[in-house]
């Protein structure tokens, strides 16, 4: 029995551990994560080139909100291929200090830039239409936020639901996740 549960121990250690890699910055990194000169202008011309839709993931050190994300959600096969298929994501350090170029040309650090936009929680997933206006500051331009932590259907809903375009349409994610629910059974 104590092999048993010491085997099961080092299993379920290894799992867990090998589901989110840290950064030297303590940030989560994912394969499906770019490194660009976050330059959202030229992230977005990039992201269209490769028939992609911009993410802006915001996310802190030492976040419980992210951790879960990342260890329950994002590891998840449908949603992390559905991520790689369809989105260009670009991390942004709550409180770092690489500059960031937003769509209305303001540079600033990351954590300038961060708070310029408002954002008071992590993780938070900013989704871009295929276009921004000239002139057009991150937040304004956005065609969905999603502040803090889902579970893995929700998440997965709004990533199809944003490439998909359901933000031009009359169906409000709400009730595009609900009717997901009804049809396929999945929740969280």
């Amino acid at each position: 029995m104590r092999k048993l549960l010491t085997l099961l121990a080092a299993c379920l250690w290894t799992s867990v551990a090998s589901a989110a890699t840290l950064g030297d910055d303590g940030l989560h990194k994912e394969t499906w994560m770019r490194e660009t000169f976050k330059d959202l202008r030229e992230d977005l011309e990039e992201a269209t080139a490769e028939g992609k839709r911009l993410l802006v993931m915001v996310e802190q050190r030492g976040c419980i909100y992210c951790t879960k994300m990342h260890e329950e959600v994002f590891p998840n096969e449908t949603i992390a291929q559905y991520i790689e298929d369809n989105y260009f994501v670009v991390q942004i350090n709550m409180f770092g200090d690489v500059e960031v170029t937003d769509f209305d040309g303001t540079t600033l650090p990351e954590k300038e830039m961060v708070q310029n936009w408002g954002i008071l929680f992590t993780p938070t997933l900013i989704f871009y239409p295929k276009e921004v206006e000239d002139g057009v500051a991150g937040m304004d331009a956005a065609a969905a936020v999603m502040p803090g932590a889902f579970g893995k259907w929700t998440t997965y809903n709004l990533l199809r639901w944003v490439v998909d375009e359901g933000y031009l349409g009359d169906e409000n994610f709400q009730k595009y996740h609900a009717r997901m629910i009804e049809e396929g059974g999945l929740s969280d």
